[in-house]
């Protein structure tokens, strides 16, 4: 950590080298920011110190910077950007544990809004194309739905705890701007859902998403998702598990003509 003498005492400063954007289509540049250390910061609260304070490190007033946080507890998945170099949760990461200068960056595989702040509107649509939700008629009281084994129940929880926070996006190598890819998370929330008696209901329809126009057949095998998931979903078993069910369903399919 640089360090740097205020009176008698030793005042620690923490270093962030910020990669900037004014808006939409503009040209991105870097920004340096020194700020003061306090026990048990994460980046969020780095960067909530240079919006009190949007002074650059040669000490000139500037634009605070943009970035998106709301949870604070690693679960809504806003705060997802790149901390040196890895896509992660701004809020879990701490100071302490962060090489210095800390480099923030958005995640690359989505547009740029403004410095931090990118636009995931690619894995919202992406969730309406593989019917990420359980059809259910509302308008009277249906009663309890099917039972589900304890275990069936331990399996799909940890798919549901996908945050679509777009780090398995920015990890694989599959997916960008020029790729109709859908992506790890996708193929994670079909398991989840078709795992689920009522969800399994619309199966078929998610598995004409599996095998068509930005389907599985996009993957490329890197693992690079599942070694990046902050919640550690097993993406690549949900991957290889969907890849024998489509092959299957691809083939009933031309059978039937």
């Amino acid at each position: 950590m640089e360090t740097e003498r205020a009176g008698s005492g030793t005042a620690r400063r923490v270093e962030l080298k910020v990669k900037r954007q004014d808006g939409q289509g503009t040209a991105p540049y870097w920004e340096h920011f020194t700020v003061a250390y306090r026990p048990n910061m994460n980046v969020i609260s780095a960067l909530m110190e240079i919006q009190r304070n949007p002074v650059n490190r040669e000490g000139n007033p500037v634009r605070s910077v943009a970035w998106e946080s709301n949870c604070l507890e690693e679960v809504c998945g806003a705060c997802s950007m790149r901390i040196n170099g890895r896509a992660r949760q701004a809020c879990s990461a701490l100071i302490d544990r962060l090489e210095q200068p800390i480099v923030l960056e958005p995640m690359s595989t989505f547009p740029v809004e403004k410095d931090l702040v990118i636009d995931r509107q690619r894995m919202f649509d992406g969730l309406k194309q593989i019917r990420a939700w359980i059809a259910i008629d509302g308008t009277y009281a249906l009663g309890p739905g099917p039972r589900i084994s304890p275990k069936d129940q331990q399996d799909a929880y940890v798919y549901s705890t996908c945050m679509t926070c777009g780090v398995c996006m920015d990890a694989c190598p599959n997916v960008g701007e020029q790729s109709p890819y859908l992506g790890p998370y996708a193929m994670g929330q079909i398991k989840y859902f078709n795992m689920h008696p009522t969800g399994a209901m619309m199966k078929e329809e998610r598995l004409d998403a599996v095998i068509g126009e930005g389907g599985i057949g996009g993957c490329g095998n890197s693992q690079n998702c599942v070694r990046a998931c902050p919640k550690e979903i097993p993406l690549t078993t949900a991957i290889a598990e969907l890849n024998g069910q489509a092959n299957r369903y691809a083939l009933k399919k031309w059978l039937k003509g």
